[in-house]
């Protein structure tokens, strides 16, 4: 309904006839109208403000908004027109609303309300969770995780050329005090993700205690780096024993990658990438590090390699910049990373402007807040970390016990399939509810709850929808597709299509903005709309969806499928599964 989301292109043609309206009447570009909805539902459905488009005519908005209003003629999407001090508010052409509503959701290859060829052509990277390799998936990387994945899905559904990349930190130091510490204690068979941890925690504490130890550390990354066989050998273990453990909290979430790339990989191009910032003119040496100097903005340089000779990650994220430009010519490359890391990205994407790179701009940080748990940030490394893993199992654990107290026939094996997918999803969820700038606190009882801002209260109204379809009997979903809606009488009904429409417009806003919480926003809106539709026929026997009267039930069975349908569509945006019971 466009509320709090004023649309300046709008992909709703409902939206759009009314902006088109305005525009011909006005003989101005459609472009300079947006569009927003009323103040009140009984105003209209659309509202097109003629601010702009007096200060391109320069006349008043009132007498603009009244011309337009008095040129409109009803047409296939619009029914009336009527000004209102400087807007001219639209109502919808119900009929032709629902009818599009259930061609779009119910239709062969639905739904597609989304329009497929809105990004056409373009080319999207998104770098996303991208964790150090030999240390375990912590909860505290689930938002970026799963904040890249859902941006994946929505600029995909736009129809962009996506590429996921997951740029591991399998390089620096802290890989050479690894073998170090294995090399001297040793570590239990099969090695594991744990065991490396322990091994890292163990060494750092050594080498407080021994400046020694912390020496030799030093001296295998100098080995590694020089492609001593045996350092390498040890560090490809490392790094394939952490793949196979991520692999497995990948396949929980849903992920898969397009490239798996880690900085190692861009060791070679270092000393390319040092030379050309050289004949820039660029680096510079300060107190015996090499660096580039960006004291114009305000900031520390950005520093290319340490006074011991020692590279950074910096040089690194240098060359796997040029090479994803030089491999995929993107028109976006986002970098999920939360705001810790706000400092280095302003530093390299400077750096990369500098060096002549016009695709800089290209570069984006899509920051975000921290996950808390007790109110604290976890680390791996400091040994208070919760494991993503055992979060997603926990999940599921304690969903099952939900699920089958309200569902006590339920068979184990969809018990089980059950439990994970409300489980996984109330996770997930909980962590795209919000601004990706607002921190999270993690609480079980807040995003296990069915009520409230929660993913299990969306996949609730999902199963809802799914119950009443199995009430029904024999329901041909593509034959309700055509079903008439002249028998949508009520209010509620209409809130509840005029909100699935809003998705097209939500979906490219938050793919544009890198801003998943506009599509759980509308899943709870969409949920709450059907939550107060269907709840009606409990007061109010003539409000039941499952009406005795052939054409009504008819028409409220297309409107509950089509709503069970773009539900299930917006979860799988943001990398939830929708059950037909819960």
């Amino acid at each position: 309904m466009y509320d709090a989301r004023t649309v300046p292109h709008p992909l709703n043609p409902f939206a759009r006839a009314a902006q088109r309206a305005v525009a011909d009447a006005l003989g101005i570009d459609a472009g300079d109208l947006p569009v927003t909805s009323p103040p009140r539902p009984d105003m209209g459905d659309f509202a097109v403000g003629c601010f702009p488009a007096a200060r391109l005519l320069k006349q008043a908005p009132p007498a603009l908004a009244a011309r337009a209003a008095a040129a409109f003629s009803p047409g296939p999407h619009l029914a009336s027109a009527a000004a209102a001090g400087p807007f001219v508010n639209f109502r919808a052409d119900r009929g032709a609303l629902y009818r599009e509503l259930f061609r779009a959701a119910l239709g062969p290859g639905g739904p597609t309300l989304v329009p497929t060829d809105v990004a056409a052509g373009r080319t999207v990277v998104i770098d996303y969770s991208s964790p150090n390799i030999s240390k375990h998936l912590a909860y505290h990387h689930i938002r970026g995780t799963v904040m890249g994945h859902a941006l994946v899905n929505m600029h995909r559904a736009l129809g962009a050329r996506v590429v996921g990349v997951n740029h591991l930190g399998d390089w620096g130091t802290t890989h050479g005090q690894l073998i170090a510490a294995y090399k001297k204690w040793g570590a239990p068979e099969p090695l594991d993700v744990t065991a490396l941890n322990d091994l890292y925690v163990r060494f750092q504490k050594a080498a407080k205690e021994d400046p020694a130890v912390f020496e030799e550390g030093k001296a295998w990354f100098l080995r590694l780096e020089e492609g001593d066989a045996e350092a390498r050998a040890l560090w490809q273990r490392f790094r394939d024993v952490s793949l196979a453990e991520f692999d497995i909290v990948y396949r929980e979430l849903g992920i898969v990658y397009d490239e798996v790339r880690g900085e190692a990989d861009f060791v070679p191009d270092m000393p390319a990438v040092l030379e050309m910032l050289e004949q820039k003119g660029l680096s510079a040496i300060s107190e015996g590090a090499l660096v580039v100097p960006l004291d114009d903005l305000g900031v520390p340089p950005l520093l290319l390699r340490k006074r011991d000779g020692a590279t950074l990650y910096a040089t690194r994220d240098l060359a796997a910049a040029m090479y994803r430009w030089r491999t995929y010519q993107f028109d976006r490359s986002l970098y999920v990373v939360d705001r810790g890391q706000s400092l280095h990205f302003k530093q390299l994407f400077a750096t990369l402007a500098r060096a002549g790179f016009e695709w800089a701009s290209r570069c984006e940080h899509i920051a975000f807040g921290v996950v808390r748990i007790g109110g604290k940030k976890t680390g791996t490394r400091s040994g208070n970390a919760v494991l993503l893993r055992d979060v997603l199992r926990e999940a599921a654990e304690r969903s099952r016990g939900r699920v089958r107290e309200k569902n006590p026939d339920m068979g184990e094996a969809e018990l089980d399939a059950t439990a994970r997918v409300v489980g996984i999803g109330a996770v997930v969820f909980a962590n795209m509810v919000t601004q990706r700038d607002k921190d999270v606190d993690f609480d079980w009882e807040d995003i296990l709850s069915t009520d409230g801002d929660t993913g299990p209260y969306v996949q609730y109204a999902h199963a809802r929808c799914s119950g009443v379809l199995g009430k029904a009997g024999e329901v041909d979903i593509a034959d309700l597709a055509g079903a008439d809606p002249a028998p949508l009488a009520t209010e509620l009904e209409w809130t509840v299509a005029r909100t699935m429409f809003e998705l097209p417009d939500v979906v490219a806003k938050a793919a544009e903005q890198s801003e998943p919480h506009l599509v759980s926003r509308f899943l709870l809106d969409l949920g709450a709309a059907y939550s107060r539709w269907y709840t009606a026929g409990n007061t109010d026997p003539a409000l039941r969806i499952l009406s005795p009267d052939p054409a009504t039930r008819r028409a409220r069975l297309a409107l509950l499928a089509a709503t069970r349908a773009i539900l299930r569509e917006g979860l799988a945006l943001l990398g939830l599964g929708a059950p037909d019971a819960m």
